[in-house]
C-alpha cells in the first residue's frame, strides 16, 4: 500500500478455525456476549455499523441487520434490503468524510460455513495506492492488516459518529 499504511502479518488460519467454530460474533456483539471491543458508530435498532478488530484499509466498517439473516437476497424483503442499503450508503458518506478516500468499496461477504450473518463491507480505498495494490489485494487480510490502538480506533469512531450527526 502507501507508505501512510503500515501493515502487521495476519494470522488467517486462526481467525478461519475462530469464525466456523465460535458463535455468530455480530450476534455476540448486539447481544453484549463478546469479548471483542468492536467500536460501535451506528445503531438505528434494526441495523448496526462498527469498526471490525481487523482493519484491511484505514476506512473500514462492516453493517449489519441486527436480526440474524445469512443470505442478502433471499432472507430479505425487498423493503429490508432497501433499509439496509440505505443504512450502508449512510455509513459510506461518513466513513468518506473522515478518511481520504479514492473510491469506496462496498461488498457483502461471509459464508455457511464462517461468518453467515449477513454484513457489508464498507472499504475506503486512500489516494494514490498502486492499481497492482487496490480491490482484492487492498481487501485480503492475507496481505497484512493496519495495526491500530484502542485510542486510535476509538478516535475515527467519534469522527464517524459525528460525520453521522451532520
Amino acid at each position: 500500500m502507501t507508505d501512510a499504511i503500515k501493515r502487521v502479518p495476519f494470522d488467517v488460519e486462526s481467525y478461519s478455525r475462530r469464525s466456523r467454530t465460535r458463535p455468530c460474533f455480530i450476534c455476540a456483539m448486539v447481544n453484549g456476549d463478546t469479548d471483542q471491543l468492536e467500536e460501535i458508530v451506528y445503531d438505528d435498532g434494526e441495523h448496526i455499523a462498527f469498526l471490525p478488530n481487523f482493519f484491511v484499509l484505514p476506512g473500514y466498517v462492516l453493517v449489519a441487520p441486527k436480526t440474524h439473516i445469512e443470505h442478502v437476497v433471499r432472507d430479505l424483503t425487498e423493503d429490508q434490503f432497501v433499509a439496509v442499503m440505505r443504512v450502508v450508503r449512510r455509513i459510506a458518506l461518513a466513513v468518506e468524510a473522515c478518511v481520504p478516500c479514492e473510491r469506496t468499496y462496498l461488498l457483502s461477504l461471509g459464508s455457511q460455513q464462517g461468518n453467515a450473518h449477513l454484513h457489508w463491507h464498507i472499504a475506503g480505498l486512500p489516494p494514490g495506492v498502486p492499481y497492482e495494490q487496490q480491490q482484492y489485494h487492498a481487501l485480503m487480510a492475507e496481505n497484512g492488516v493496519i495495526e491500530r490502538t484502542p485510542e486510535e480506533t476509538a478516535a475515527l469512531a467519534a469522527r464517524i459518529r459525528k460525520a453521522l450527526e451532520a
